[in-house]
């Protein structure tokens, strides 16, 4: 690991073939939108540095294919990992009501209990939408998720989505601190949600500082994950 790195961490990203997965990491890792982006054979795999408050962690990112005669990968696949994102296409009710799934299979074969989930509501970009954001927010409430809304395609809030899942992991320091012995960080004192709800009973964070924060606001960052 590099001696400025403080940790490296195993990023997934899931959810059913055609939501965005491999357009958000795109996005992220190189900063481009291909509208024709092919479906994904297998499992892709990207790494990218990444600071949060002075501190480097190396992202490990590796992306499924949704179709189910790729689901052989799936032990190796969720083995050691940190943070997941799970993801739906809000024009595609069909994706979301298969979120509880995909959940199972996560609790099946991750080899973490306090691995961070974030759920994220993919192409808000489009006008046809059948899952509205509230109930994006309820489920993610209901399973102690992170959620988002985002658009890859317009760029909008894809960093931040990323950002913020890491900031919880390095808040969760069980989760790294075995791998990186006698490393120490202190995050910087002041905490922003930047659009996220967060969701989980057992946030670092106290609750009582986002009292202010309404369910239904509309966040200041909206992201959608991709057109794939």
């Amino acid at each position: 690991m590099d001696d400025d790195v403080l940790t490296t961490l195993k990023l997934l990203i899931i959810g059913e073939s055609g939501v965005g997965k491999s357009s958000l990491l795109l996005r992220f890792t190189e900063d481009t939108f291909d509208p024709e982006q092919t479906a994904t054979i297998g499992v892709d795999f990207k790494v990218k540095t990444l600071a949060i408050d002075g501190n480097k962690a190396k992202l490990a990112i590796w992306d499924t294919a949704g179709q189910e005669r790729f689901r052989t990968l799936t032990p190796s696949y969720y083995r050691g990992a940190q943070g997941v994102i799970l993801v739906y296409d809000v024009t595609k009710r069909d994706t979301f009501m298969k979120l509880e799934n995909w959940l199972n299979e996560l609790e099946t074969y991750t080899t973490r209990n306090d691995i961070v989930k974030m759920l994220v509501g993919n192409k808000i970009d489009k006008d046809d939408h059948e899952v509205n954001r509230n109930e994006g927010l309820k489920f993610a409430r209901k399973h102690s998720m992170l959620f988002i809304e985002a658009s890859a395609k317009t760029k909008d809030g894809v960093q931040c989505a990323f950002e913020e899942l890491v900031e919880k992991i390095l808040q969760t320091p069980g989760l790294w601190e075995s791998e990186n012995q006698g490393q120490r960080f202190q995050l910087g004192s002041q905490e922003q949600t930047r659009g996220i709800h967060w969701t989980s009973a057992f946030s670092i964070l106290s609750m009582s500082a986002f009292s202010s924060l309404r369910p239904t606001a509309i966040s200041p960052f909206t992201i959608t994950l991709s057109n794939r």
